[in-house]
């Protein structure tokens, strides 16, 4: 049996995945997150989102997290950071962060990934997502919509040529108005 690849991201109305757009965190979804990453014990990324949670995630040299993080900023931190990390990329030479890299065919990569024995998989970002749905490899999609409408930026799923046939599993409301939707692919 392969390990479910679960993709979950924030979106806003108009569909834009742009980490500036959207509300800004707060303790209610922050949980949610650090809990969807306990669901799994691999991070899946492509190089921008490596790079983007390194910078923001990664425990600093100095073993202290920066002033700026509030408690919940710091249990999704001390979630991340030791977590495997598998970073899809053509461009990286190397990666670091307990991080492996992958490149090539990524499609196959990520078949062989899911062989491998786990709890799951946790992807994120845009462009690699949209490669792996058009691919059929995405099993469960988590979509935090916040009730902004950005007008610019990356678009969800972007690109991925065929319409994709869901069902919702689960949905619910933040006290911040944003929703949760987790969808599954149909049981043939």
């Amino acid at each position: 049996m392969t390990q479910p690849l679960r993709y979950a991201i924030n979106v806003t109305l108009d569909g834009c995945c742009s980490h500036e757009e959207g509300l800004p965190p707060d303790e209610e979804s922050m949980a949610f997150w650090t809990d969807e990453l306990r669901r799994s014990d691999t991070l899946l990324y492509g190089r921008i989102t490596y790079e983007l949670m390194q910078g923001a995630w990664r425990r600093p040299e100095s073993g202290e997290w920066p002033d700026w993080m509030d408690a919940s900023e710091v249990a999704f931190s001390e979630v991340m950071d030791p977590m495997r990390k598998v970073v899809a990329s053509a461009t990286l030479d190397e990666v670091d962060w307990n991080a492996e890299l992958i490149s090539g065919d990524v499609v196959d990569a990520v078949r062989r990934l899911k062989d491998r024995p786990g709890r799951g998989i946790s992807l994120g970002g845009v462009r690699l997502p949209a490669a792996l749905a058009a691919a059929g490899l995405i099993d469960e999609y988590t979509f935090v919509v916040h009730p902004v409408v950005a007008g610019r930026g990356p678009r969800l799923l972007e690109g991925i040529g065929e319409s994709l046939k869901l069902e919702l599993a689960e949905r619910w409301e933040f006290g911040s108005g944003a929703t949760v939707q987790r969808y599954r692919h149909p049981i043939a």
